[in-house]
């Protein structure tokens, strides 16, 4: 991890045995603090931002590997935190691939499961998203404000995982979506939950059930994307936002937590859809399969273009 001028003093124990996340991730103990496969960080000591990018080399989505690593994430920002260490108060998330914010889900693991008849394996992948994306909504119960930094299209899981942020921040031309429908799915890590709380249950079924692609301009009329930037500009629209609001940093902190306690959402509530997810997903049948593996060579042909 790269601290700027701010000293990394965390001492790790290299005997220590692997271990679970707070989020129920497993992890090993050994491993540096934030220090990741997949995710890069950087910690802006004068802004108090975290700044962390998800650098996948492969198909930028939510795979196992990724979710482990997010968990213990997690539990480093907070570590860091309590300890006085670093004392965040902004904690950004972004991409590093080019043109993709995140594909969302891993269609290949699903398919796998679904044919092997696996709704155990499909519950437990379920769960672990939600797990994490519960905890971000939360601000993982510490005073800061969480930002999603969208320099690229969002789709399926990666749009989900946006909602949960306080603030989103997209570059103009952007798109999100939720194409689950398209083959007999429907989004199960959050959407629906936190899309009815966003803009009431019917239009949150609108949007599901179209499985269409939104610009980041038709989001940001609606109030799930906050700001705009223009193409190139997510970052510095980013520091911007910090710099104008961070003497504003403890009463935004005051009402996200004010708004979780007016309209919460119990961890259960999001582990419950993720039940529905795992039972529709047994439902597919393998014309529907056919569909999923389609949009994933579509996804992958783009990606390749894109590289």
């Amino acid at each position: 991890m790269t601290f700027g001028n701010f000293t990394n003093s965390v001492t790790v124990d290299d005997t220590a045995e692997p271990c679970r996340s707070r989020g129920g991730q497993p992890t090993v103990s050994s491993r540096r603090p934030f220090e990741f496969d997949d995710l890069e960080t950087q910690f802006d000591p004068e802004q108090n931002t975290l700044w962390t990018y998800m650098r996948q080399r492969s198909r930028p989505s939510f795979n196992p590997e990724l979710l482990a690593e997010f968990g213990q994430w997690q539990d480093d920002v907070v570590d860091a935190r309590e300890s006085g260490k670093m004392p965040i108060r902004y904690l950004v998330l972004g991409s590093r691939f080019p043109g993709i914010f995140s594909l969302g889900g891993d269609l290949d693991l699903f398919a796998a499961h679904i044919r092997d008849g696996d709704r155990a394996a499909l519950v437990r992948y379920g769960r672990a998203c939600v797990r994490i994306l519960h905890r971000n909504m939360r601000s993982l119960d510490q005073p800061i404000v969480t930002i999603g930094l969208v320099e690229g299209d969002a789709l399926g899981g990666g749009f989900e995982a946006l909602l949960s942020f306080n603030v989103v921040v997209a570059e103009r031309g952007t798109s999100f979506g939720l194409p689950e429908t398209n083959f007999g799915l429907f989004p199960g890590m959050g959407a629906h939950c936190f899309l009815s709380r966003r803009l009431g249950t019917a239009r949150a079924e609108q949007m599901i059930l179209s499985g269409r692609t939104y610009t980041a301009e038709e989001l940001y009329d609606l109030g799930i994307v906050h700001a705009l930037a223009a193409p190139g500009r997510g970052r510095a629209e980013v520091e911007g936002y910090i710099r104008q609001n961070r003497r504003r940093h403890s009463g935004h902190c005051a009402i996200y937590e004010a708004s979780r306690s007016v309209n919460p959402l119990p961890l259960t509530e999001l582990e419950t859809v993720v039940d529905l997810w795992a039972d529709a997903a047994l439902r597919l049948s393998e014309a529907d399969l056919k569909l999923m593996r389609r949009l994933v060579g579509a996804q992958t042909r783009l990606l390749d273009k894109a590289a």
